[in-house]
């Protein structure tokens, strides 16, 4: 199997630790080592070969985290594209690099996943289906609460009685949360993570019947041989999501739900959740935080100045060289909105 890690992101639903020009994937955010590097060593656990697509400022930083992989793993985007660009281009480097029509697999660098081993079998039974039936395979996740922030697959029948690959009956869009409480109760609805699996044949076929214009960049980038060229093409490409480009327009898909814990991470609430927290529910990372009388809480301090904290639960208090920020945890998803604020302020 070929794993192709999608390394992209602007950085702002964790600021001020991540920034447009440090994003998440490349933080320590649960451990020693960057959700990118987890993901790495997650792909390197069932994949004969990696990838990692990243976007041309952030790649000398992915090569510095990732120095077991040579020049050619790194398929570097000119400027981005969105994500389905981010498949054209991984589809053109593979075609020219493996002879073989073997099961390609699509992952994101900035998800928190805690069982390798669980992912490995996941995607492995994933690849089995892919190839066995012909067709591209989702893994999504049971969901375990009625979430609004994500996407659905509903499942259809298993395409045999004893397995647990199912056909996928529709996708459903960020619903409202009694909406999203039914597709939890009924069990048959997964999460979407964004992870597909195929092969070349399976994406390229799919693309002139339901992309054509993705497979048109397909053709196109397969045409050019100099850097000068390849750039030119690329950045002429529309800035399209691959959800909506192909994966929700092919007719025939399967669904394989996940054997393995997942979190987007996409908050600071994901985060706390996501590390080990004291008896008062607090979770602290620095040093010089000095607090009283706190529960529930997120506290990080990444300079040197003292962050104290009293008297207050179910908050967020993050000091970095790149801002301070304070916010009820509850309301740590709309943290992008304010980051998108000072961003815009920066460009002026």
């Amino acid at each position: 199997m070929i794993i192709v890690i999608i390394a992209g992101g602007s950085g702002t639903r964790l600021w001020p630790l991540s920034t447009s020009n440090f994003p998440k994937h490349l933080l320590s955010l649960t451990g020693e080592r960057s959700l990118l590097q987890n993901t790495y060593d997650r792909a390197a656990k069932v994949a004969d070969s990696v990838y990692v697509v990243t976007e041309a400022g952030h790649a000398d930083d992915l090569k510095t985290q990732l120095p077991q992989l040579g020049e050619d793993a790194f398929i570097v985007e000119p400027g981005r594209r969105g994500t389905a660009s981010c498949i054209v281009a991984a589809l053109d480097r593979l075609a020219r690099h493996h002879q073989t029509d073997e099961p390609i697999a699509f992952i994101h660098a900035d998800h928190h996943v805690r069982d390798a081993e669980g992912f490995a079998r996941s995607f492995i039974i994933a690849a089995n289906a892919a190839k066995e039936k012909n067709m591209i395979t989702l893994v999504g996740v049971e969901p375990t609460y009625p979430a609004v922030g994500f996407g659905y697959i509903e499942k259809s029948d298993p395409i045999r009685i004893d397995s647990i690959v199912h056909n996928v009956a529709a996708f459903k869009e960020k619903p409202d949360f009694d909406t999203a409480r039914d597709y939890v109760e009924s069990g048959r609805y997964l999460w979407n993570c964004g992870y597909f699996v195929g092969t070349l044949s399976i994406f390229t076929e799919a693309m002139q019947t339901h992309a054509p214009t993705l497979f048109t960049n397909f053709q196109r980038l397969q045409a050019v041989n100099d850097e000068v060229a390849y750039k030119d093409t690329y950045l002429s490409f529309e800035n399209d999501a691959i959800d909506y480009a192909l994966i929700e327009k092919v007719d025939n898909l399967l669904a394989v739900p996940a054997t393995f814990d997942w979190m987007d991470v996409g908050s600071f609430k994901d985060l706390h959740e996501a590390n080990p927290s004291d008896e008062q529910g607090n979770f602290c990372m620095g040093d010089s935080i000095y607090q009283l009388e706190v529960e529930n809480a997120f506290i990080r301090n990444d300079e040197q100045k003292p962050v104290a904290v009293i008297g207050l639960d179910n908050i967020v208090v993050v000091n970095t060289p790149h801002g301070v920020l304070v916010t009820r945890k509850d309301m740590s998803q709309r943290v992008g909105e304010v980051a998108k604020q000072i961003q815009a302020k920066a460009a002026q």
